[in-house]
C-alpha cells in the first residue's frame, strides 16, 4: 500500500466538481485568514480497495487549509477532501496512511488534521438506522462510529469531531433529464410555487458586485429571522472577485429575483466543472405569498443545466423529517424540488499532539 504526497501549486489543480477543492476555495478561505497548501496525492489502488492490484495507482489534487489558533499552534483542514473514496472497511486505514503522509508537509506545531469527509456516511445504507417511515435516524454514537471506522488502523487515531464544518446532509438533482422532466419529479406544490410566482410577475436576473449591498440586506434580515450569526458583507464580496469566470474554474452568479423594483430573494449559483451548487440563499418576510424563492430556486436549476452541469447540489439540508430539528422547514423547501437526498460522513481528527487536541476539544464544547 503506497500513499505519497507531492507539493502542488493550487492553480494548476484539475477542475473538479468539488467545490471545496479548487483553487476558487483556496482563494476565498485565504482571504478568510486561512493558510492553503496544495499537494498531488498518489495511492496505490489497494489502499481504497481490498482485492484491487497494489501496482495500479490513482491520483488527485488535494487542497489542506492551515488555520492558526494562536501564535504557536495550528490544525490542518481537508473541506470535502479526499475525493477518492475507499471502500467502508478501509475508510479508517486510507485517512492514518494520508495523515501520517502529510504530516512532514504540516508545520511542527500543527495539533491535528481534521477530514470534512464527503464520502456518503457508512450508516445511512443500513436498515436497522431508518425508521418505519423510511427516514433516516442518523449514525450511531462517536464511539460506536470511531470502534468502527479505526478497524484495521495501527495507531487506533482517528476522532469523531465536535462540529462539523461543510454540510453532512443534502439534496442533489440529476440535471441529465429533460427540464420537463425534472419539473415532474418536483411536489405538486413547488410546481405550482414556480408557476404562481412567474404569473404573479417575479423576475430572476444576474446581478454584479455593484448590487452587494442589496444581497447584504436580504441577508442580514434572513440571518436576524433565523437567529444566525451573520458574515459581514466584504465576505461576500471575495466570493464574487475571486471566481474564474470560465467552464476550466469555478464561475460565480449573484441571482435576484424582483417584484416591481423591490428584491424579495437572492442566492449565490456557483458552477464548478459539472456540477452547480446553491451556495448561499436569502429572502425577505414580506410578500411570501409571491413565492419569490421558488421561482429563484427554479432559474438557478435551469442556469446550471445551461451550463452544463449534470447535478445540482442544494448544500445543506436536515437529516430526516424530524420537526425538531434547525433546518426542517429548509428541509422541506428543499425535498419539494425533487432531489435524492445524501448523507456525508462529516468532520473526522486525526491528532498528532493529543494532550493540546484535547483541550482544543474542550473549547470547542463550549462554543
Amino acid at each position: 500500500m503506497i500513499c505519497n504526497l507531492e507539493k502542488k501549486s493550487i492553480e494548476e489543480f484539475k477542475t473538479t466538481n468539488i467545490l471545496p477543492q479548487t483553487p476558487f476555495w483556496a482563494r476565498v478561505k485565504k482571504n478568510q485568514g486561512f493558510i492553503p497548501k496544495g499537494f498531488e496525492l498518489t495511492i496505490s489502488k489497494d489502499l481504497l480497495f481490498c482485492a484491487a492490484n497494489s501496482t495500479e495507482k490513482l491520483n488527485e489534487d488535494l487542497l489542506v487549509l492551515i488555520k492558526y489558533v494562536d501564535a504557536t499552534n495550528c490544525f490542518a483542514y481537508i473541506p470535502y477532501g479526499p475525493k477518492l473514496e475507499p471502500t467502508f472497511e478501509n475508510q479508517g486505514l486510507f485517512l492514518e496512511q494520508l495523515s501520517e503522509s502529510i504530516r512532514p508537509h504540516l508545520p511542527s506545531s500543527c495539533i491535528f488534521i481534521r477530514y470534512d469527509l464527503i464520502w456518503e456516511n457508512q450508516w445511512a445504507i443500513e436498515e436497522e438506522y431508518f425508521d418505519n417511515s423510511g427516514n433516516w435516524i442518523g449514525p450511531p454514537p462517536d464511539k460506536t462510529q470511531e470502534y468502527r471506522i479505526n478497524f484495521n488502523t495501527i495507531n487506533w487515531n482517528l476522532h469523531k469531531s465536535i462540529e462539523d464544518h461543510l454540510p453532512k446532509n443534502t439534496f442533489f438533482l440529476d440535471l441529465s433529464l429533460k427540464e420537463e422532466d425534472i419539473l415532474y419529479n418536483m411536489r405538486y406544490n413547488t410546481r405550482y410555487n414556480i408557476r404562481k410566482a412567474n404569473r404573479k410577475g417575479i423576475r430572476v436576473r444576474e446581478y454584479g458586485i455593484d448590487h452587494i449591498g442589496e444581497w447584504y440586506k436580504l441577508y442580514l434580515e434572513t440571518s436576524y429571522r433565523h437567529n444566525i450569526p451573520a458574515q459581514n458583507q466584504e465576505y461576500f464580496a471575495t466570493i464574487l472577485r475571486n471566481q474564474d469566470n470560465s467552464k476550466k474554474g469555478v464561475s460565480v452568479k449573484m441571482l435576484m429575483a424582483d417584484y416591481g423594483g423591490s428584491f424579495l430573494s437572492s442566492m449565490f449559483l456557483v458552477l464548478s466543472k459539472k456540477r452547480g451548487t446553491y451556495l448561499y440563499g436569502a429572502s425577505t418576510s414580506g410578500k411570501d405569498n409571491l413565492m419569490a424563492s421558488y421561482s429563484l430556486q427554479w432559474e438557478s436549476i435551469r442556469l446550471a443545466k445551461e451550463w452544463g452541469c449534470l447535478e445540482y447540489d442544494m448544500f445543506g439540508s436536515a437529516p430526516n423529517l424530524n420537526q425538531a430539528h434547525p433546518l426542517h422547514g429548509v428541509h422541506i423547501f428543499k425535498k419539494g424540488f425533487g432531489g435524492n437526498l445524501y448523507h456525508r460522513m462529516g468532520c473526522w481528527d486525526y491528532p498528532y499532539n493529543k494532550q493540546l487536541y484535547n483541550l482544543y476539544r474542550i473549547q470547542e464544547v463550549k462554543k
